[in-house]
């Protein structure tokens, strides 16, 4: 095994795990390993999509959405997760804003995780460039994440539908640059993320030329395995929101 570079994520202390993306399947190229891993050590997790994917096939839209939010549950049901709210934000066409703000703020006041999970807001990725809706999910749950622990931001949530302020502890995006932790995934963990990707079978039959889910999302954690000294690992780039800030740091 090579040598760990970047250290286990802390994961021993997670008990709630809200995880914000854009759209059906977004969780599963990859990140929906570790999830697996998590909620067979006893963590909640929970999902928000906020749209229901009806953009991402020639489909009718209410048909593809139909489609797409029964496979995202089946894809849940693959890796533990129960807990899945799907929003009817425009797909394709996500707008950064209030609304969107609002939407995330509420459901991290309503399950009080102690972990956010959020998609990366970079526009140029390693793999390319990203798609505009992943952006603008990502921006949005970075600053849902400050809204939510105050109660003077969207405070209607407070005084009429009777949530109070909270403030996650760990903000998490995708580490396929710049990672600060990973999540050892090698075994059954692997396995489950595997079949939450393929729960998306007639979306991934639309799509030409797309690899097999067996083929693809090993080789993509064999590659973050080796910074972690494992077979097979999901790479974070990790927040703790609550570690005093690290002034050696700044130039």
């Amino acid at each position: 095994m090579p040598a760990m570079t970047v250290p286990a994520l802390p994961d021993e202390t997670f008990r709630r795990v809200l995880c914000v993306v854009a759209h059906p399947d977004d969780m599963e190229y990859g990140v929906s390993a570790a999830v697996a891993k998590w909620t067979s050590q006893g963590i909640e997790v929970a999902y928000l999509l906020l749209t229901r994917g009806e953009a991402g096939m020639p489909n009718p839209p209410e048909e593809t959405a139909r489609l797409r939010v029964a496979e995202q549950r089946a894809a849940c049901d693959a890796v533990g997760v129960d807990q899945l709210t799907v929003l009817e934000h425009p797909d394709g066409v996500l707008v950064y804003g209030l609304d969107l703000r609002r939407d995330i703020c509420r459901e991290i006041r309503r399950f009080m995780p102690d972990v956010v999970f959020g998609s990366a807001f970079d526009v140029e990725t390693g793999f390319g460039f990203d798609q505009a809706d992943h952006r603008a999910a990502g921006l949005a749950t970075l600053d849902a994440i400050r809204d939510a622990g105050n109660r003077w931001v969207f405070p209607e949530q407070v005084t009429g539908e009777g949530l109070e302020p909270h403030s996650p502890r760990w903000y998490l995006q995708p580490g396929f640059r710049n990672a600060t932790h990973g999540v050892d995934v090698t075994g059954e963990p692997l396995r489950r993320g595997v079949a939450s990707l393929e729960a998306h079978a007639g979306y991934l039959a639309a799509l030409p030329d797309h690899p097999a889910p067996a083929e693809l999302i090993p080789q993509f954690a064999a590659m973050s395995g080796k910074p972690l000294g494992v077979e097979h690992a999901v790479l974070f780039r990790a927040h703790d929101l609550q570690a005093p800030p690290d002034f050696d740091a700044v130039d």
